[in-house]
């Protein structure tokens, strides 16, 4: 039986500060923001902007939500803090960074603690319930969601009842037994919606009640309820839910074409939004699909692409459900060591398996023995009986022969069997550890070079003309630890550099060591990516924006910030492994020397790249030009500060002047408003 697929309708809940952001036009905001004095209106500006930008862009929601935040620390506006760090969060969810979000949601939750802020406390619990349900933790979120929905009836937040009914209704349509719970959460929360208006709930519900009815058959009523979705959420991030599964119904009915240009639609919409976790599911759903269809290499292409993406989010649900789709196509192929080891990644992901196929398949598989057996000892006993027709006499020795025969067949049978048992046994234990030994020599090594190794013996230094080199170093750390113990400084410095391998893996860069409070990293080795450039500009602002929300939950607590300086150049380097105990991948060159410069005439809190790498990057991002610094035997180099990537203008409705002034004098709505 297929996994459910539950969809997390109306999972975020965001106030708008004045009315909502879509009557208002990005050039109005930005003109009333340049024209804003640094006061509490101008970070309700901000946070109208980052709801705008949620749906179309996260990664500048997130960006303009940090300004916001900022801003209100700056003017001890704790209510404008609260409401940034939730847009943060937001922010984070869509990108699939769900840690993040978890950890900018807690921020937000206590500081609505401390205002006692009913609405926002209600808002953000349901936001975490939605969180802890796509980390699969089910319990939890129905937890915060009951939470939610306790906060939001006793202050009459009809908006709120219905996103916290939803949820729950999700979280009980996720087990058969509870399915009938689930039907009447939703049956009040499509109410609720239709009478407040409320399109993003609508379109949630929608498509829930789609699902359920999908599998009990009703498919009639199935696609009405997805095709209502598919209008409530037309133009939104959430519009690829209901797209998947149109193509879900159309592929049960075995309409693959159709069913293929749902879901290819789906994806692309997932891909516009930058929706990693919505990329995988539809990437999954085609993989299905392709599979119904007999299109085993297109099938493999879809997985291999899900099993990718839901690794860095990290989604486990989804990751499960791309290496059991890889283990049966594979099986298909007759690629069974392949299937195999898909089959033991899969085992390894999920928290309970349910190996039901499986075992029927072995069940057949013995029954059909059996049967054979059962034939075969027909057959010799016809054999017999016309040789006893022919001889009485001989008959009596072909017995005794025959039973001696069966008793040695069983005996060399079971002898065969127990070595088999034994050689399985002995062979899963040397698998595992094999997994286990590459796992450790790749968290040494780059995969390429640790294979180099294993085959060879020994790794060559290769010359590479283009790769990004990346150096972080913290200001004044000397002075910062010696006022901490030896445990707080190696516990600190371990938080950060943790958080920045994570960032590493996300943007395919290669670490390649810590030099005390120093990280050095490199992009475009040891396999050329010609979007290193690009990538390693992300990963220097990710790192940017985790330092920033790590200090300041340090001044929060009365502790001194760590402030960090980072630099980048683009060059060639040579790159290998040096020595023969305790590998070591290392880079070489002046491109390393200039990179190093790079951050030592940083500031803390700025990205600093030298002139090559802004030549390579300045149509993606905006920059600042510093000035220049003399490196030995180079010469002269530019500085550039990385400001922020480079967006177009978005059309929205028109809003007249009258319109525009009265968006400063509104107060933050009373009510809720829920977007996914």
């Amino acid at each position: 039986m297929k996994a459910k697929r539950n969809f997390i309708a109306l999972s975020f809940l965001f106030i708008s500060c004045f009315g909502k952001a879509q009557d208002n036009t990005a050039d109005s905001l930005k003109s009333l923001l340049s024209a804003a004095k640094q006061d509490s209106n101008k970070v309700k500006l901000l946070l109208v902007l980052s709801e705008y930008y949620l749906n179309s862009s996260p990664e500048e929601a997130k960006r303009i939500s940090l300004q916001a935040f900022d801003l209100a620390g700056l003017l001890k506006y704790p209510s404008g803090q609260a409401l940034a760090l939730k847009d943060i969060g937001g922010a984070y969810y869509f990108l699939g960074n769900t840690s993040s979000a978890l950890q900018s949601f807690s921020e937000s939750m206590r500081v609505y603690d401390s205002l006692h802020d009913l609405v926002g406390k209600g808002v953000i619990l349901n936001n975490i319930g939605t969180v802890y349900y796509q980390n699969g933790s089910a319990n939890k979120a129905l937890e915060y969601y009951f939470k939610s929905l306790d906060i939001a009836q006793k202050i009459g937040d009809n908006a709120g009842v219905a996103a916290a009914f939803t949820n729950i209704g999700n979280v009980y349509n996720s087990k058969r037994a509870t399915r009938d719970k689930a039907l009447g959460y939703y049956l009040q929360a499509l109410h609720l919606s239709e009478e407040i208006g409320d399109k993003n709930n609508l379109g949630a519900v929608s498509v829930n009640l789609g699902e359920i009815y999908f599998d009990l058959n009703k498919d009639d009523s199935a696609l009405f309820y997805f095709q209502e979705s598919l209008m409530a959420y037309a133009n939104t991030i959430n519009i690829p839910y209901p797209q998947r599964d149109i193509g879900r119904l159309y592929a049960k009915k075995g309409l693959y074409s159709s069913a293929i240009q749902w879901e290819q639609q789906s994806y692309e919409m997932a891909k516009k939004f930058d929706s990693k976790l919505d990329m995988t599911q539809s990437l999954k759903e085609l993989g299905d699909t392709y599979f119904s269809k007999g299109e085993y290499n297109s099938a493999l292409h879809s997985y291999k692409q899900a099993d990718s993406i839901a690794a860095i989010i990290p989604a486990y649900k989804e990751l499960g459900e791309a290496y059991g789709g890889l283990a049966k196509t594979y099986s298909k192929l007759g690629d069974f060591a392949s299937a195999y080891f898909y089959q033991m990644l899969f085992s390894g992901v999920a928290d309970t398996l349910n190996n039901q196929t499986l075992a029927d398949q072995l069940t057949a598989m013995q029954k059909s023995y059996e049967i054979q057996t059962s034939q075969n000892e027909i057959q010799s006993l016809t054999k017999d009986k016309q040789l006893q027709e022919l001889d009485l006499k001989s008959q009596k020795i072909q017995k005794a022969f025959i039973t001696a025969g069966l008793v040695l067949i069983f005996i060399i049978a079971f002898v065969i069997y127990r070595n088999y048992r034994s050689k399985a046994k002995t062979n899963i234990i040397l698998d595992k550890q094999k997994v286990e030994i590459e796992g450790l020599l790749l968290n040494i090594l780059p995969g390429e070079v640790a294979d180099e190794l294993q085959r060879t013996g020994s790794s060559t230094p290769r010359y590479y003309e283009h790769v990004s080199v990346l150096f972080t170093d913290f200001k004044g750390f000397t002075k910062l630890a010696d006022a901490m113990s030896p445990q707080e400084v190696v516990s600190e410095l371990n938080n950060c550099f943790m958080a920045f391998d994570d960032i590493m893996e996300k943007y395919h860069l290669e670490k390649i060591k810590t030099i005390g409070d120093s990280y050095m990293c490199a992009g475009g080795i040891p396999t050329p990516d010609e979007k290193h450039p690009e990538n390693i500009i992300k990963a220097g602002m990710e790192i940017r924006d985790t330092m920033f929300l790590l200090n300041s939950r340090r001044r929060e607590l009365g502790l001194a910030t760590w402030e960090l300086r980072i630099g980048i150049h683009i060059g060639p380097v040579v790159a290998g492994v040096v020595g023969k105990k305790k590998y070591a991948y290392d880079i070489w060159g002046s491109t390393v020397n200039i990179a190093s410069r790079m951050e030592s005439n940083g500031e803390p809190g700025q990205i600093n790249i030298s002139a090559a790498t802004y030549e390579l990057v300045k149509h993606k991002y905006n920059c600042s030009y510093r000035g220049k610094i003399f490196a030995k035997n180079i010469g002269e180099i530019d500085m550039y500060f990385v400001d922020g990537e480079v967006h177009s203008e978005m059309e929205l409705p028109h809003v007249d002047a009258q319109g525009v002034n009265s968006l400063i004098r509104q107060q933050p709505a009373e009510s809720t408003q829920a977007v996914v």
